[in-house]
Parts: C-alpha cells; sequence; structure tokens
C-alpha cells in the first residue's frame, strides 16, 4: 500500500500517522531514537505491508500488470491500490471524511517536524500545498505520482508509463482492490 492507505489504516494518534508515513523513510534514520508511538506506526506500516505482500488477490492483481515492470509492478500496484482508495473513500471510509483525514496528516507532519528524515521534510510542504494525499481520487494525479517516482529511480525505468497499466486494466484492479482491502483493514484494526 502507498501513503494514503497507511495514512487511512493508522492508529488514532498523530505519532501512528507518523509512523506509518516514515515507514517508506527509514533509510539511514535512527529508528530508536523517535518516540515510542512514532516506533509503534512503522511497525504498522511494516506489518501491512508484509499481508499485502503475502494476499492472493494481490498477488494475482500483480500479475495482471505487464511483465516489463518486473518488480515495478508492486510499487505501481501501491499507488493504483491508494487510487481506488480514494475512489471509494466515503464507502470505505465511513467515520473519517478524506479531507479530514488529510488535515490531520499534515497538520501531525508539521508538529512532528523536527524527527522527519530530509527527504520527507523537503517533500512535506509540497505534500500539503498540493495535497498529495486527497489527489489520489484521479488516474491524472496517479500519472503525475507515477512520473515523480521514476525521476528519482536510479536506474532508468518506464515507471511514468505504469498510468497506462492503470487505464487499461482499471476495471479488474478495483475489483481485486475491492475484494482485498477489507481483510487489509480488519488486520490493522485488529493491530490497532
Amino acid at each position: 500500500m502507498n501513503y494514503l492507505a497507511h495514512m487511512a489504516l493508522a492508529g488514532p494518534t498523530d505519532e501512528s500517522l507518523v509512523g506509518n508515513l516514515l515507514g517508506d523513510f527509514l533509510k539511514g534514520l535512527d529508528v530508536e531514537r523517535l518516540p515510542a508511538g512514532v516506533r509503534r506506526g512503522i511497525r504498522d506500516h511494516q506489518a501491512i505491508d508484509a499481508f499485502t505482500d503475502r494476499d492472493a488477490t494481490v498477488v494475482r492483481a500483480r500479475l495482471r500488470l505487464d511483465e516489463r515492470f518486473t518488480h515495478l509492478r508492486r510499487v505501481l500496484l501501491d499507488v493504483f491500490f491508494d487510487h481506488f482508495l480514494a475512489a471509494h473513500w466515503d464507502a470505505l471510509m465511513p467515520d473519517t471524511a478524506l479531507p479530514d483525514l488529510t488535515t490531520r496528516v499534515y497538520r501531525a507532519l508539521e508538529l512532528h517536524a523536527g524527527i522527519l528524515p530530509e527527504r520527507l521534510a523537503r517533500m512535506r510542504p509540497r505534500m500539503e500545498a498540493e495535497d498529495w494525499l486527497g489527489a489520489y481520487r484521479t488516474v491524472e494525479h496517479v500519472e503525475r505520482v507515477l512520473t515523480a517516482m521514476e525521476r528519482r529511480l536510479r536506474k532508468p525505468r518506464p515507471l511514468g508509463e505504469g498510468g497506462l497499466q492503470l487505464r487499461v486494466h482499471y476495471d479488474t484492479l478495483e475489483a481485486d482492490f475491492l475484494e482485498f482491502f477489507p481483510r487489509l483493514a480488519a488486520f490493522a484494526g485488529d493491530r490497532n
């Protein structure tokens, strides 16, 4: 799962939100120096990723994507699933409006700015200004995300072309997501 799903499934505290996002920014981070709630959020992030990677529906969905994307199929699917989560937010997350969650996330990141790794600290203002989390509702945003991710890859890979995979397999990937997400939400809920 990508950023939005981790935020949606985080525990009720700001530290949980921050930790669940930090799970994607661990390189060079001294985790043991972080507050206990943030460390717990990181562990939750890792457990959600492990659960997702093992799920048969997710494995099947990855195999729908063109094999030339090889290991990047996981990345593509994470971003696609955030899109489907945002698109179906009201049905899947009826207790929290998406704008309320995104506002809470951006506030939590600002309040914890002193512990954010440099890369996330640099991204944070742009993330909020452009409402990266709320913008996942559109396929166009997904395509922008993938193009930006491609620019950050060390080796040239066609990640930016992944948006076409979403458009081609939209209905089946959406069905895969809707089959999978309730299991993931139950798993995450048991951890909180």
